[in-house]
């Protein structure tokens, strides 16, 4: 069983800064890739920011610049750090975690999705 936990998600003014943590527990052999996604009213779901396990990143072109994807692996922890936050950016953020677990498989998991709403 593998469980990613986020947290972070609020209201914040346009032009603040918020970041936003996901940490992956359970039957792991290891954690390749971990990255955040987003899905505004009415849209799909799209990638934001994603970093492997050697520390490449890359980002959706409409939060480069702005957005950050720190990744503590002695914690199996990822982060996304939001500045600039524009009201666009309003959105459920979802954790993603490609893993190898224990049995040597490879799965994708999500975690519940938080909210960050930006608005004056």
């Amino acid at each position: 069983q593998v469980q990613l936990v986020e947290s972070g998600g609020g209201l914040v003014q346009p032009g603040g800064s918020l970041r936003l943590s996901c940490g992956v527990s359970g039957s792991i052999f290891s954690i390749n890739a971990m990255g955040w996604y987003r899905q505004a009213p009415g849209k799909e779901r799209d990638l934001v920011a994603v970093i492997n396990s050697g520390g490449s990143t890359n980002y959706a072109d409409s939060v480069k610049g702005r957005f950050t994807i720190p990744r503590d692996n002695a914690k199996n922890t990822v982060y996304l750090q939001m500045n600039s936050l524009k009201p666009e950016d309003t959105a459920v953020y979802y954790c993603n975690a490609a893993v190898t677990t224990m049995s040597y498989r490879g799965m994708n998991y999500w975690g519940k999705g938080t909210l960050v709403t930006v608005s004056s």
